[in-house]
């Protein structure tokens, strides 16, 4: 049995530590974290090195809070942050969450806000018992991010008791010693789609992604597999998401439908983002007649239980097991996921998807692990045949390609994922356009990528350091161009189906629903067009079928009806703009960590790719190196 602070021993040390100025009220648990509530906020804003010494003592996570006594109302608020902040900053929206005592400030130039220009967010905070938070509000709308806004807004006081709760089972006594760690693998050992594992330890739960199989025929193969691991739902102390692709997410909204009522951590860009492909994946079903396994009411219970956390921040999520996510280089917000379980017994990072080079949008994935026992990581390109060519080789191909088509004057269907590879893509053609490398043409862009985008801007801290430069400093938005535009409704698709050369980037990436779906049946009977695919087809999906050269294929329309379409246009690929590591890629990262793993697991790849890597891994390296199947419990310590 481990003795842990009590809660009252807890509250007593920080009380007796924090001088009487700061007229502490209360002290609670919220979430991962210990919230001080106070009527003098600003005293411990100026005396920071207080709260840092309260954190040496409890060694937990410290955060203050004002306390609601001192809290004006928002219009008032409103008016006075608004009187404070420069013109030239463009303020343009203010949030409230009343669970956290936060201002959002949203503002086209967020780096006006500071006192040097006359904004001082501690004075305002003292002026109205708010705390102040900035960010960068987008060139484009987003009502996705207005959404998590507002409903985290509406339901702060359910939101205020589920924290309590969730400090509360992170911080209890801790019931055993032993540290016994196992893998349950529910979805994505040899084959990519449904990512989900349950780390068990002797003292909790955590499920690591919730994803769907975009190309599973059926319920057995399309969702993790929770019914084989045979837990309830409310023995998860946690659900942890790498990032939100929904092969990594799809399946999230419906455990909090089927009774889940516990925390989402995921850093802060992948909550709007995830939401965004859960929503597009309700009105895909809907309009297509299909059965829903869950809808717009669960992904509201996911926006209210979601916990968001940066990279590199030391988080406790349940008893004995402490989070850390980093960059993975995969999308906006995507993470390794960084598991340090008991008090240095073991060290767990499972890669979700990353990517170990340097993109137009991303930073490399992170490396520099303190420690590292066990790694699981994914394997989509396992194959000595899937190394990329260099970035440049890539790009002139992808460049060569448009121009054969456009000079011909046929149009280039991109099937393209609206997160990651839509934003890649549209600083590609950006770039070699304004350089005259690229016939000069249209490009429409169709489905979720325009809000996609939005939400990248609003998350610049999370893009590569020149992107972020421009954002941030310039107040530019690097994905608009005057060579760009954006298709808002079905009925506007006509100018971009009319006679003439033109690029079309829609979603989704795989052919599996979406806008892209009409623009394909539209132009597949075209000799002289071209579908062009630059992210991974999954087996099974349209995608995968028309790329391996199937020649007639049945599309599912509005009302669930069939068309025929054949297929005569040129169709190919383009490999090196995934946001997926290679072969090399792999090996580098594995070999490069420090000290030596103990042992590898590999996922998120089909069997062959599974199967090479894995024998690769171990031979070259002196590994133990695994790839399970799915429904295989593991133990690893």
């Amino acid at each position: 049995m481990t003795e842990r602070p009590s809660a009252q021993s807890v509250t007593s040390t920080i009380l007796n530590h924090i001088p009487a100025e700061a007229e502490i009220t209360r002290v609670e648990y919220e979430g991962p974290r210990i919230a001080l509530y106070s009527k003098n906020p600003k005293f411990l804003q100026q005396n920071s090195y207080i709260v840092s010494d309260v954190v040496n003592m409890v060694k937990r996570r410290v955060v203050v809070r004002t306390d609601k006594s001192i809290r004006k109302e928002e219009q008032v608020t409103q008016d006075l942050i608004l009187s404070s902040v420069p013109p030239e900053s463009g303020v343009a929206e203010i949030f409230f969450d009343s669970a956290l005592g936060e201002a959002i400030v949203e503002a086209s130039r967020p780096l006006l806000l500071t006192p040097e220009k006359g904004f001082n967010p501690i004075e305002i905070t003292d002026k109205t018992g708010w705390k102040i938070r900035i960010r960068k509000h987008p060139h484009i709308p987003s009502p996705t991010i207005k959404n998590v806004n507002v409903t985290q807004s509406q339901f702060s006081t359910e939101r205020s008791r589920f924290f309590r709760e969730v400090g509360e089972n992170i911080f209890r006594p801790r019931l055993s010693r032993e540290s016994e760690i196992s893998l349950l693998t529910l979805g994505a050992f040899e084959e990519v789609g449904r990512s989900s594992i349950i780390v068990s330890t002797s003292e909790s739960k955590l499920l690591l992604d919730c994803g769907i199989h975009p190309g599973a025929r059926n319920a057995w193969d399309a969702y993790p597999r929770l019914d084989w691991a045979d837990i309830d739902l409310d023995e998860l102390d946690a659900v942890i998401i790498s990032h939100a692709h929904l092969d990594h997410t799809g399946f999230l909204p419906a455990l909090f439908k089927y009774g889940y009522d516990g925390p989402v951590y995921c850093t802060e860009p992948t909550l709007p983002l995830m939401t965004l492909l859960q929503t597009d994946m309700v009105k895909i079903g809907q309009s297509e007649g299909s059965r829903l396994v869950f809808d717009q009411r669960d992904i509201r219970e996911v926006i209210k239980h979601s916990i968001t956390v940066p990279y590199g921040l030391v988080t406790d999520v349940a008893p004995d097991v402490k989070l850390v996510f980093n960059n993975a280089g995969h999308i906006l917000g995507s993470s390794t996921v960084h598991l340090h379980v008991g008090e240095g017994a073991h060290n767990i990072v499972y890669t979700g998807d990353y990517k170990f080079g340097k993109t137009r949008l991303l930073e490399p994935a992170f490396l520099n692990y303190p420690r590292v026992e066990t790694l699981i990581t994914e394997c989509t390109y396992g194959t000595k045949e899937d190394i990329m060519p260099p970035r440049e080789q890539v790009e002139n191909n992808f460049v060569s390609i448009l121009n054969q088509t456009l000079k011909q004057g046929g149009k280039v269907l991109l099937p393209i994922p609206a997160v990651g590879r839509a934003q890649e893509i549209i600083l590609v053609i950006n770039e070699y356009m304004k350089q005259r490398k690229l016939v000069e043409a249209p490009v429409f862009i169709e489905g979720m990528i325009s809000e996609a985008t939005a939400i990248h801007i609003a998350y610049p801290e999370y893009l590569h350091r020149e992107l972020k430069y421009k954002i941030l400093e310039e107040d530019a938005n690097p994905f608009s161009s005057d060579y760009f535009t954006v298709v808002e409704h079905p009925s506007n698709r006509e100018e971009a189906l009319r006679e003439g050369g033109a690029i079309i980037m829609a979603t989704s990436g795989m052919l599996e629903g979406g806008p892209v779906i009409e623009y394909f049946s539209q132009l597949a009977g075209e000799e002289r067009n071209r579908v062009l695919f630059v992210s991974y087809q999954v087996q099974g999906t349209l995608g995968r079928r028309v790329l391996d050269g199937s020649r007639q294929v049945s599309l599912l329309g509005e009302g669930g009806k069939i068309r025929i379409v054949d297929v005569r246009c040129q169709v190919n690929r383009i490999e090196g703009f995934s946001g997926h590591s290679d072969y090399n890629q792999i090996f580098r990262f594995v070999q490069r960590l420090r000290p030596k793993l103990q042992q590898v697991f590999v996922n998120h790849g089909e069997r062959r790719k599974c199967e090479t890597i894995s024998y690769s891994l171990s031979r070259m390296l002196k590994l133990p190196v695994m790839h399970p199947s799915i429904e295989e419990a593991i133990k690893i310590r």
